[in-house]
């Protein structure tokens, strides 16, 4: 009778085999660590590899005198690589428990660095949620330019501001803006003080001597621009002419100062709105601590930040920042340019068509001898700070305003106009970069060369030979 064939075994097969005896055995491929950092140029540790997060729920309570926060934050987010271990980021604050999924899961800290052992791994695509319960004392952070951020107690209350790493104070999460959320936050504080955050109000309701108010933010939003503002405000609610929602929170020692420019909210809305496409949240407004409270106005989603009155330039400022900084939002720090230059250049425009200098005049004036105002103007290029401590200094911002300046005379106003509305119509909700910039530019204006603007006003260094 004649013999049976040899078996061949490969290494390929050798390997399919292994794997689905491993798989039959419960076994299979492992998932691998999601990176601590996100290798942002000027904050690498900031954010976290393997997931992007799609929602934040935070349960949170106050106590002003004790200053003491207690919250829970429930973290639903969507894999992106087989994971074996996820980092969250919280600075300080103590972690009581952690579960993914419902169950308990491992965790340590490091540093800003919350690592997470989920009971199994977490396959690439799937939706899971992380539940982090936590108390303690929330920190304030001194930024690199000796800014102060994260949680900020004030005579009544507190205000947390983000700008760039300091949510990670008052809730554990991805902090980095290429991640954007939509947001729900609860926040309990005694009965007496009001707690406005992002989004729209949803409820409130007192009960045991605390008022318990709930928040909602339907739209992505970036961790730095969240905001909680504890305190006694007067509220005013109304809407502008076109019917948007417009809520503002005043303390009462600012309410005269305030009065009058916080009653230009509709007029600038509706400006913007022309200048610069349809407006891209739910509703707008401010929130109007004391002087001194925080040491500058943050852009916060949907209503931003002043401590103390502001003027009109900085109320529109922060308000054009809803549509260049928080809707069309930087993939890392290095393209600060991209809020900051346009939300300074808006205010160019708001004097140019309110009797004021023309966008011409302001930038010949800084050319001319705008070192004698901002002292650092030409001390490096706006696309390329030298330091995480000059990502907010003066050439991101007045420099940033005359790159865009340069544009608007190469093209001229017709096309310059419809560059500056379709940006913010084509990126809604999204992470730019420069890159994307330029090549949008250059796309709307294919017959013009905008070599030298990039090459000595974006990426130069020095003062431009040529206005």
């Amino acid at each position: 009778m004649p013999r049976s064939a040899p078996v061949v075994l490969t290494c390929t097969s050798f390997l399919a085999a292994l794997a689905l005896a491993l798989t039959a055995c419960g076994g299979g491929v492992h998932g691998t660590p999601g990176a601590s950092g996100l290798r942002d140029p000027y904050f690498p540790k900031a954010g976290n590899g393997g997931y992007d997060v799609t929602h934040y729920a935070l349960d949170l309570a106050y106590d002003p005198d004790e200053k003491d926060l207690s919250g829970t934050a429930t973290i639903t987010a969507r894999a992106t690589q087989d994971l074996s271990a996820l980092n969250l980021d919280l600075d300080g604050l103590d972690v009581e428990s952690v579960t993914v999924a419902g169950k308990g899961a491992r965790w340590n800290r490091a540093g800003q660095e919350l690592t997470v052992r989920p009971p199994h791994d977490l396959d690439d695509g799937e939706t899971f949620r992380v539940t982090v319960r936590y108390s303690g004392t929330p920190e304030t952070i001194t930024d690199p330019d000796d800014s102060k951020e994260g949680w900020l107690p004030t005579r009544d209350g507190a205000l947390a501001l983000g700008e760039p790493t300091g949510s990670m104070t008052w809730f554990p999460g991805n902090h980095h803006p290429s991640d954007k959320a939509s947001y729900d936050i609860a926040i309990s504080v005694p009965e007496g003080l009001q707690a406005v955050s992002n989004g729209e109000l949803k409820s409130t309701r007192t009960a045991d001597g605390r008022t318990t108010t709930t928040w909602h933010t339907a739209e992505p939003m970036a961790s730095y621009v969240a905001t909680l503002a504890i305190g006694d405000y007067t509220i005013r609610r109304s809407t502008t002419p076109d019917g948007l929602p417009v809520y503002v929170a005043v303390d009462p020692a600012e309410a005269g100062a305030s009065r009058k420019v916080l009653a230009k909210i509709p007029q600038v809305m509706e400006w913007a709105q022309d200048t610069f496409g349809p407006y891209p949240f739910s509703s707008t407004g401010a929130i109007v601590d004391r002087e001194g409270d925080a040491g500058y106005a943050l852009e916060t989603q949907n209503r931003p930040v002043f401590p103390g009155a502001p003027d009109t330039e900085t109320l529109v400022h922060e308000l054009a920042h809803q549509w260049y900084g928080n809707s069309v939002t930087p993939k890392t720090w290095q393209d600060m340019w991209l809020n900051e230059g346009f939300a300074t250049y808006a205010e160019w425009l708001w004097d140019e068509d309110h009797g004021g200098d023309s966008a011409q005049q302001t930038f010949d004036a800084l050319y001319d001898h705008g070192e004698d105002v901002y002292e650092d103007l030409w001390s490096f290029p706006p696309a390329n700070p030298t330091s995480s401590g000059h990502i907010s200094d003066s050439p991101v911002y007045q420099r940033g305003a005359m790159v865009l300046h340069k544009i608007r005379r190469a093209v001229g106003d017709k096309t310059f106009h419809a560059i500056v509305r379709g940006w913010a119509t084509t990126h809604r909700h999204g992470n730019v970069d420069t890159a994307d910039f330029t090549a949008y530019v250059e796309k709307r204006a294919p017959d013009e060369d905008f070599d030298a603007i990039w090459k000595d006003w974006l990426y130069g260094e020095g003062k431009p030979a040529h206005a």
